[in-house]
C-alpha cells in the first residue's frame, strides 16, 4: 500500500522536472542582457538582447530587440533583429517582424508586412545535396551493368 504512494509521488515529480537534455533560455519582456549565450535548445527574446549565441530553435517575440551574431536552426522573428543570422533551417519573420543586417537562410517565410533587409543570401547546402543524388544515379548505372555483365 505504501509502495503505490511512493510510485505516485514519484511521477508526479518527474512531471515537473524538465527532460533530460533541454536546455531553454528566456529572457523576458524588460530584461537586458549582453553576452554570449552557450548550449541552449531553446532561446526566446521578449526583451533586450546584444548576443552570440548558437542555437537550435531562437524566437524574438513581439517585444524583443536582438542584436548579435546567431547561428540557428530555425528562426521565428516577431519583433527586431539586426546583426548576422545563419539559419541551417527555417527562417519566418512574421507579420510585424524586422530582420536586418548579414542574413543567410535555408528555408525563407515572409508573413505579409515582415520587413527583411541587409545582405541576404540563400545557403548552398542544396546544391550539395544535388550532387548526392548524382552519385546515387551513377551508382544505380554501375549496378545495372553489372546485371548486365552477370547475365
Amino acid at each position: 500500500m505504501f509502495d503505490k504512494k511512493e510510485e505516485n509521488s514519484t511521477s508526479t515529480n518527474d512531471v515537473f522536472r524538465p527532460a533530460k537534455g533541454s536546455a531553454k533560455v528566456v529572457i523576458g519582456n524588460g530584461v537586458t542582457i549582453n553576452g554570449e549565450i552557450k548550449k541552449a535548445d531553446e532561446v526566446q527574446i521578449d526583451g533586450e538582447a546584444d548576443v552570440t549565441m548558437k542555437t537550435d530553435n531562437l524566437v524574438i517575440g513581439a517585444t524583443g530587440d536582438c542584436k548579435g551574431n546567431i547561428e540557428t536552426h530555425n528562426a521565428d522573428i516577431w519583433g527586431k533583429f539586426d546583426g548576422e543570422i545563419k539559419a541551417s533551417g527555417t527562417l519566418t519573420i512574421q507579420e510585424q517582424g524586422i530582420a536586418s543586417g548579414n542574413i543567410e537562410y535555408q528555408n525563407l517565410q515572409i508573413k505579409l508586412g515582415g520587413q527583411i533587409s541587409g545582405d541576404i543570401k540563400k545557403s548552398d547546402k542544396i546544391q550539395s545535396i544535388k550532387k548526392d543524388v548524382k552519385v546515387q544515379d551513377e551508382t544505380v548505372s554501375l549496378q545495372e551493368a553489372i546485371k548486365k555483365e552477370e547475365k
